[in-house]
């Protein structure tokens, strides 16, 4: 696989973050209701810049296990949000990922169509066998952009995550290469 990530859906482009793209991506890690579920935020701009350089960082491991990717709409080419995919269990070909993004894109199904993207890097690209994501019971949202793509409820991780100062549980979701749909399989091969 190339070094570089550049995947193509429908009406996005996920692409390896970069430098430049602070103020783009600032917009959304300091907006307090976008980092409601999540462990870290709202972020100062010194906390932006620094996701950015570990992502950026992160490209020249070798062997290659964090991905962080921009989600960029491809109408107006504007940055709307992030994703990423992290192989936590190489002998297993497993993986977790994570998105988030801009208020202003939510409920237009770009979160849906990034999870499906992630999925073809995931299964089409790295050869994985198991991917895994995890949201808060109380983010019906992203459960739902989760189950549609295609990823299964497998439990309740309680109390996984202390945020903003509690301990918070988390939804489990996975999906397994064999179950990632033939039409997915080709859809990734002709972008």
């Amino acid at each position: 696989m190339a070094d570089d990530v550049l995947l193509e859906t429908e009406r996005l482009t996920l692409r390896e973050l970069e430098e430049g793209d602070w103020e783009a991506v600032h917009r959304f890690t300091s907006d307090p209701e976008v980092v409601r579920y999540m462990p870290w935020g709202p972020n100062t701009e010194a906390q932006t810049r620094a996701f950015i350089a570990e992502a950026i960082a992160c490209r020249k491991a070798q062997p290659r296990t964090y991905f962080e990717l921009a989600v960029v709409r491809r109408a107006d080419a504007q940055i709307i949000g992030a994703c990423n995919l992290r192989i936590t269990e190489r002998a297993n070909r497993g993986a977790v990922i994570g998105y988030w993004f801009r208020s202003d894109a939510w409920g237009h199904g770009y979160g849906t169509e990034t999870v499906r993207g992630l999925l073809a890097l995931g299964f089409g690209e790295l050869g994985l066998h198991r991917i895994f994501a995890h949201c808060d019971p109380d983010n019906g949202a992203s459960a739902r952009v989760l189950e549609k793509a295609g990823l299964r409820r497998e439990g309740l991780l309680r109390e996984h995550e202390w945020q903003h100062g509690e301990w918070r549980d988390s939804i489990l979701c996975a999906i397994l290469e064999p179950e990632w749909s033939a039409g997915e399989r080709d859809a990734a091969k002709t972008r």
